[in-house]
């Protein structure tokens, strides 16, 4: 029998029930924000002129969400804690014109977002959700979680390749899912299921970006249940972990920085959107916080300076069965406590000063780190901290909780870990 958690299941439970809930990246956002209203936090416009209250507030725009608490007496040269994380996953994402079809099945054509691994995406049963445009110009959620579509293997049989080659897809032809049975394929057909499964008019659609999602829902696995099975982790399980921080340092009492969630859209494909790390919505709103407090240019340079971001996203821990892919002496294990991320090339914006920052925060906290560099011969992926970093001016540092499986449709973790990396939070938060 293994060692009994030293921490909170039921922070893994309510980190479920946030994956179930967000199968996407504007659902991610609208459940954020519901936890952040009932901590006191308001929502304000873009649009609206900006006071300088003390207290929560966010700003929502597409599938991104920036968050912060403003302590009372807070200076405008107040430096900020921020945590930043991203709401999309790779997955398949549905075309402009998706009603397709042949030999007598039904498909809709889908695109690939981001870098998934393809093979988990097969024989799988997926639900379809996301953001309708309407004629008004409003947005409404579509979630159908419920078995409507699959991308169906070819059987080994048509395929003996597949015992001595491997699977090869081809990314145009062998991922449109099926979802019904038809010769005759007309355009509007999934759309009008959308706006009638919606409760809308008929037409009233203009606009649609819709994904695929596992219905599968999170689960415990193993024998002691010490491991956590679900989708979209990568990096859900950040932005679970900066809403709950966020919540619990504007709980806390006086602050001696402005504590900041920042979780962008767009991080699978390079950030370069409006909503993504590389545009301007970060920037803007910290700017703005310190303008609205009074503050003059000099001000907001001082914050800026005093500044530190955790950039927050899952790393890699060791697998048992290709153990000689990860760096021979860093071998991060789930449930051993988050991860800290180096690379001397800026892939990961982490340095020594920053990693201080880090061990003060997890030794408040009481929480154990670990230390994740990439194998010398293998290259190394990249997160928004370099792009914070560099686009911002601000000290950066990258961490995350180690997992497995990333990039698939469903990926593992500990259980200990998404609440150690919280308490992480909290504690660099509140400073």
């Amino acid at each position: 029998m293994s060692e009994p958690s030293r921490f909170d299941r039921g922070h893994t439970d309510d980190l479920m029930s946030f994956l179930a809930a967000s199968p996407s990246p504007y659902h991610a956002v609208a459940n954020a924000a519901e936890r952040l209203e009932k901590a006191g936090f308001r929502q304000v416009a873009e649009t609206d002129a900006w006071d300088g209250t003390s207290g929560g507030k966010y700003v929502l725009r597409g599938g991104a969400i920036v968050a912060w608490y403003v302590p009372e007496g807070a200076a405008p040269h107040t430096p900020f804690r921020v945590v930043g994380a991203h709401t999309d996953s790779p997955n398949l994402r549905v075309k402009p014109l998706p009603d397709t079809g042949a030999h007598g099945w039904r498909q809709v054509a889908v695109e690939i977002y981001g870098g998934p691994l393809l093979n988990s995406w097969l024989d799988r049963d997926l639900g379809l959700s996301g953001r309708l445009s309407l004629r008004d110009g409003s947005t409404r959620l579509v979630n159908v979680d419920r078995p409507l579509l699959r991308v169906p293997q070819l059987a080994i049989h048509l395929d003996r390749s597949v015992a001595s080659e491997g699977l090869k897809l081809d990314k145009q032809r062998h991922l449109q899912p099926i979802w019904g049975l038809g010769n005759d394929v007309r355009d509007g057909d999934l759309i009008a299921f959308l706006e009638s499964d919606a409760g809308l008019p008929a037409g009233e659609v203009t606009g649609w970006d819709l994904m695929v999602h596992s219905v599968e829902p999170p689960a415990y696995l193993g024998r002691d249940k010490e491991l956590l099975a679900g989708p979209r982790m990568d990096n859900l399980l950040s932005v679970h972990a900066g809403v709950a921080a966020l919540t619990a340092a504007a709980a806390s009492g006086a602050l001696p920085y402005i504590p900041v969630l920042a979780a962008f859209d767009h991080e699978e494909n390079g950030s370069q959107s409006d909503t993504g790390a590389d545009g301007p919505l970060l920037g803007g709103v910290l700017e703005r916080s310190v303008f609205a407090r009074g503050g003059s240019y000099e001000d907001r340079a001082r914050a800026f300076a005093g500044t530190v971001c955790l950039s927050s996203d899952t790393g890699h821990a060791v697998h048992p069965n290709y153990a000689e892919r990860h760096d021979p002496t860093h071998h991060p294990r789930v449930n051993g406590g988050p991860i800290l991320k180096v690379n001397v090339n800026n892939r990961y914006a982490t340095d020594g000063s920053g990693r201080a920052v880090w061990a003060a925060a997890c030794e408040k906290a009481g929480v154990p780190f670990q230390s994740f560099v990439s194998n010398n011969s293998m290259p190394c992926g990249t997160t928004i901290g370099p792009i914070t970093a560099a686009r911002h001016g601000i000290r950066t540092v990258d961490i995350g909780v180690a997992i497995l499986s990333m990039h698939s449709a469903r990926e593992l973790c500990g259980v200990d870990d998404p609440h150690m990396l919280t308490n992480a939070l909290v504690a660099f938060l509140e400073g």
